[in-house]
């Protein structure tokens, strides 16, 4: 460091030339009430968020493995209702979303008549 007294005022002068006289000014020239009241809106927001992520991400232990809370919460139907068929292709999801129906009830009894599968006709379950 140097013993120049007048070092701090020479490069604070070096600054504002480079980068403008809003780099060298104190913080709180600009600072008001109403700043003041969005910034704490703002962090009470974040927080909030911070924690309703932090309790979803929370780990959970079944049976010796630990499963994220928040795909416990989940609550997917992978069983078709109309033939109780299980399926894990990406193409039922699609028609479940929609039809509530896989792919091949969709073919087999929605395609062409989607006003009678809308007003609620369902095929009959066979035993």
């Amino acid at each position: 460091m140097s013993k120049d007294p007048n070092y701090v005022a020479r490069v604070e002068k070096a600054i504002a030339e480079k980068y403008g006289k809003e780099t060298i000014q104190n913080p709180r020239s600009n600072w008001s009430p109403e700043k003041e009241e969005k910034y704490k809106k703002q962090l009470s927001n974040y927080l909030a968020k911070t924690r309703t992520d932090k309790a979803a991400s929370e780990k959970v232990d079944i049976n010796g493995v630990l499963i994220s809370k928040k795909l416990l919460s989940r609550e997917t139907n992978r069983t078709c209702p109309v033939c109780s068929e299980y399926s894990f292709s990406f193409r039922d999801d699609v028609y479940m979303n929609k039809y509530e129906c896989c792919f091949s009830c969709f073919i087999q009894h929605v395609e062409g008549r989607e006003t009678r599968w809308n007003t609620g006709w369902r095929p009959e379950k066979e035993k």
